[in-house]
């Protein structure tokens, strides 16, 4: 593994439109993204923690918590359709014009707020040897059991396997829940030109709870009630 520094990437945008403000809107005590940031600094393994915003609000809620806000991200990378992996290499590439040199990244989603720290650490550590190791939970549906897809012709087939495997027998497969990306930084340079699915990918697994990104005001209320139940997620 290369040497240098294991920095911590927030990107945080303004503009959503499914809950408009939720990267400060106030959860379990202090604003959304606060949450994030706080779990990177607790983190023993990474040496800083950076944000990535186009917002003057995001960016002062974020130097509040103690996270770094080098610039404002510029506009064409905060527009809808700006893609996440060039806004992170975007950033890196700036700490490396100022001298520093890095190592590993670990981008935090900060509407994925009911992480815990241990999380950061342990997706560290599951697959180290991996360009990108990835956070995910087991997925509900199975591609071999009772996941379909309709044909050219019409009709619909099972996505994977012949119809013959039970579920307790099926692979078991997951979903991507977006809320930690360990990167190599080489990978990360590679996949920012050819798409995440270039470099060779391991996973950490999380539990569903645990898992829920919020997008709108459904899932920032179902988010806060599941914090709410599990006392062991402190905020």
């Amino acid at each position: 593994m290369s040497t240098g520094l294991t920095i911590a990437t927030i990107c945080a945008r303004s503009g959503s439109k499914g809950l408009p403000g939720k990267n400060i809107r106030p959860f379990c005590g202090k604003p959304l993204i606060a949450h994030s940031i706080a779990q990177a600094l607790a983190c023993p393994a990474l040496d800083a923690v950076y944000v990535s915003t186009d917002d003057a609000d995001i960016a002062e809620v974020a130097r509040a918590a103690g996270a770094q806000v080098p610039f404002l991200r510029p506009a064409e990378l905060a527009t809808d359709s700006a893609a996440k992996l060039p806004v992170i290499e975007h950033l890196v590439r700036h700490l490396e014009a100022q001298g520093q040199t890095i190592a590993r990244i670990v981008d935090l989603q900060p509407t994925s707020p009911l992480r815990d720290t241990s999380d950061i650490t342990n997706a560290l550590l599951a697959r180290p040897e991996a360009a990108l190791t990835v956070s995910v939970r087991e997925a509900g549906d199975n591609p071999y059991f009772n996941l379909v897809e309709q044909g050219a012709d019409g009709w619909v087939h099972l996505s994977k396997g012949t119809g013959n495997t039970r579920r307790q027998d099926a692979p078991a497969v997951y979903a991507l829940n977006g809320s930690i990306y360990v990167w190599q930084r080489a990978a990360l340079a590679h996949a920012a030109d050819h798409g995440l699915w270039s470099v060779n990918i391991g996973v950490y697994p999380m539990p569903r709870w645990k898992s829920v990104d919020i997008d709108d005001l459904e899932d920032f209320e179902y988010a806060q009630w599941l914090a709410q139940r599990h006392p062991e997620w402190a905020a």
